[in-house]
């Protein structure tokens, strides 16, 4: 399947899914206060610093997987609870993220706390995670349920980018921590995201686990293409600067990856780092360039393809003619395809 047709099948799931999904998400971010209320918009890109619409916002895989897990087991109306919820806690999680990494641009704009500052940044994300959950509780009777699901997800997340955090900071990372990581950071709640919606209809223990196991696998595959991009990507693209992971100093898997190659390039990479992130233009450019000869960047390719092959056979618990289990395919070529 090429790049080209995935992207524009993917765009048309998630367009279908937005239709029910931006009324809804609207509907719950009205209850916030004011301010708050401004915040969660202008993180979600529906309008500027000054309230004035906009249309500026991410991709909505997670809502989207959440609708399609849905489908797969009764309607797509069923799993809207789910996918206002996990949409909010990854809008919840971006604000807070990049308060901790002091990154000046997200979608192509100020991020949050550039805009409105640290304290309102974090207390927007507050309130849009708690709002995640009354949406859940305010839902039918596998409302509970759904929410539990989704607790977990929170949990594993503040756990990975705690880990994060952390791995900044320490002198030796090894790809099974680096994985670990992402796995929290991640991967946890794309599981909650693919699995969620078929919670919120009522689908059997089975099911469940086999989408969100589908989930976790192309969750990390996932952030190994946006590791990839972090290094690699175009900013027209990616809406952050070039190189901007190099540049923060973050160990994802490609930094980790080519500091335990072995290589020569491994080992300069080592000792231009010691000291932390690159100093100069030409450190951060030499840091890339090295990234690639150790083979960090290829390591990080094949994984992600490897964890998507896996994601794939997690969807042998849905029947081989199912139109969900099609668009579940669909979105994970594309989340892999994408920019690399």
């Amino acid at each position: 399947m090429s790049g080209v047709t995935t992207s524009g099948e993917a765009r048309q799931i998630v367009d279908q899914a937005a239709l029910i999904v931006t009324p809804a998400m609207r509907a719950a971010v009205d209850t916030l206060d004011p301010r708050m209320r401004l915040i969660a918009s202008y993180q979600l890109g529906w309008c500027d610093a000054e309230g004035r619409p906009t249309n500026a916002g991410g991709k909505g895989l997670r809502a989207t997987m959440a609708i399609v897990s849905a489908r797969a087991v009764g309607s797509a109306e069923d799993g809207l609870p789910g996918a206002v919820a996990v949409e909010l806690v990854h809008n919840f999680s971006l604000l807070h993220d990049d308060v901790m990494d002091r990154d000046l641009e997200r979608r192509h704009r100020p991020t949050g706390w550039v805009t409105f500052g640290d304290g309102q940044a974090i207390l927007a994300g507050n309130a849009m995670m708690t709002l995640a959950f009354d949406v859940l509780l305010a839902a039918d009777e596998n409302g509970p349920k759904s929410l539990a699901c989704l607790t977990r997800a929170v949990q594993g997340l503040i756990s990975g980018q705690s880990d994060d955090l952390a791995l900044e900071q320490s002198p030796s990372v090894d790809l099974a921590a680096c994985l670990a990581m992402e796995a929290g950071k991640t991967a946890a709640l794309m599981a909650c995201s693919s699995s969620i919606g078929a919670v919120c209809a009522g689908a059997s223990d089975a099911v469940v686990q086999g989408l969100s196991d589908y989930g976790f696998e192309l969750g990390l595959a996932f952030q190994l293409v946006d590791d990839i991009l972090g290094i690699t990507g175009d900013p027209k693209v990616t809406g952050k600067s070039s190189s901007s992971d190099v540049r923060a100093g973050k160990r994802s898997a490609p930094v980790v990856a080519a500091l335990t190659s072995g290589t020569d390039a491994g080992r300069r990479l080592e000792v231009l780092l010691a000291d932390g992130p690159p100093k100069s233009e030409t450190d951060v450019e030499l840091a890339t360039r090295l990234i690639g000869e150790a083979g960090g960047l290829d390591w990080a390719a094949k994984e992600a393809d490897d964890r998507l092959a896996r994601a794939l056979a997690h969807l042998d618990v849905l029947a081989d003619d199912s139109p969900a289990r099609a668009d579940l395919i669909t979105l994970a070529n594309f989340v892999v395809e994408r920019d690399r």
